[in-house]
């Protein structure tokens, strides 16, 4: 992952933002959950969180306005919610926590380390195929509207924020949801995310 880091910095001039995207997803219980999946989420979610900001650290010491943005929940510690599906859970919730880890870590050198969850479902492959379908989902688009707000922000003045998406469009003005809408049905809530 360096080598990789140091590749990127080298083709494109160096490294400004990271966004740790990457997810495997296993909603099983715990006697049903195979030591594999578990362990690939494991390594994917919280380890694969970890290793890139690690090692785009270096880099983003040298930009103007460095961000690490991660794609995980608020830690919502509700039995419901750590009880639903445990191993997903402690994977989403170690992504979570590298957010509030690195942010303290790296705030001296002005490294922003922030995550972002939606507040509603989001019509993406895993909505459509594992959860069963998009009509109760938001856009991809509302993600990368907050993503862009997030990472537009001085990265001195704004870190370790566990951010909901439809929270941080609010704060830039944005109140008309709408156009983000998939379907014509009631927008169903993310896990992770308790009813206003």
């Amino acid at each position: 992952m360096l080598a990789a880091a140091e590749a990127a910095a080298t083709q494109f001039g160096g490294i400004d933002i990271v966004v740790n995207n990457a997810s495997a997803l296993d909603r099983s219980g715990t006697e049903e959950l195979s030591m594999k999946r578990y362990d690939l989420m494991q390594d994917i979610n919280t380890r694969g969180t970890f290793l890139l900001s690690k090692a785009a650290i270096p880099q983003l010491r040298k930009a103007a306005n460095p961000h690490i943005l991660t794609l995980s929940p608020p830690l919502n510690l509700s039995p419901v919610w750590v009880g639903a599906h445990l191993g997903y859970t402690l994977s989403k919730y170690g992504m979570s926590l590298c957010t509030v880890g690195l942010a303290e870590e790296l705030k001296a050198d002005g490294i922003a380390a922030n995550s972002l969850w939606p507040r509603t479902l989001i019509d993406t492959a895993a909505v459509r195929n594992i959860i069963g379908g998009a009509s109760q989902a938001r856009t991809p688009e509302i993600i990368a509207d907050a993503a862009y707000a997030i990472l537009a922000r001085p990265s001195r003045e704004c870190t370790g924020n566990l951010f909901i998406d439809d929270e941080v469009l609010a704060a830039e003005g944005v109140t008309d949801l709408s156009g983000y809408q998939r379907g014509e049905g009631e927008l169903a809530l993310d896990i992770f995310v308790d009813p206003a």
